[in-house]
């Protein structure tokens, strides 16, 4: 059993080194058109890292003046800009497409964002009014449903002095009313979100770099 088993191990380790071969064989016969769009395959599932560090390395192997090589560096820095969701791109002064950047930056303004702790604050001293400071307003009468009728029962229950079913009902209230401030605050954070990457999607656009990564 024991030469069985070594003789499977080295047979599995020989199929893993084979098929570490054959892909990094083909990575390396693509061409730089069929990497590209590899990465931004990958952007578009969401791994902005890894579609950015597949770029990086095949720029390294291409000429300075291939066009490939200045779109990868190019969409390298718009994918690490939307990753870390920065104002502005890190691109060489000689690109091709810093002056687009430059451009599309200075007649579309990066959209300020909502400081999400107004609404957490709102939502904090009146249930409702965070939501509705968002113009939420579904939202906000929810939260404002949840929270009053329930801070009426708490407080009912206070003056009957009703003991352990004030506690439940202060409990309860609490649990709803920290419910309301975190959506709140969610909404806010998604807001800005949505946001900025409608107004990145513009950016990639308008530098014309082939592919959508979304």
């Amino acid at each position: 059993m024991t030469k069985v088993f070594q003789v499977t191990c080295v047979f599995c380790a020989l199929g893993v080194c084979a098929m570490v071969a054959f892909f990094t064989t083909a990575q390396a016969g693509a061409s730089p058109r069929d990497v590209y769009r590899q990465a931004m395959q990958l952007a578009a599932q969401g791994h902005d890292g890894k579609a950015a560090a597949i770029l990086t390395g095949a720029a390294k192997v291409l000429h300075a003046r291939n066009i490939w090589r200045e779109r990868m560096l190019a969409a390298t820095a718009l994918l690490d800009m939307r990753k870390q969701q920065s104002r502005k791109p890190l691109l060489a002064s000689d690109s091709i497409h810093a002056g687009l950047v430059e451009q599309y930056i200075h007649t579309h303004p990066e959209p300020k964002k909502t400081q999400v702790w107004i609404p957490g604050l709102l939502a904090t001293l009146f249930p409702g009014s965070g939501h509705a400071w968002l113009k939420r307003w579904h939202d906000a009468r929810v939260a404002a449903m949840l929270v009053w009728p329930m801070l009426i029962l708490t407080f009912w229950a206070w003056r009957r002095r009703m003991g352990p079913v004030t506690v439940f009902f202060g409990l309860l209230t609490l649990w709803l009313w920290s419910g309301t401030v975190f959506s709140a605050v969610s909404l806010a954070e998604r807001g800005n979100m949505e946001t900025y990457m409608t107004w990145w999607q513009g950016l990639w656009q308008f530098t014309g770099l082939p592919g959508r990564p979304w």
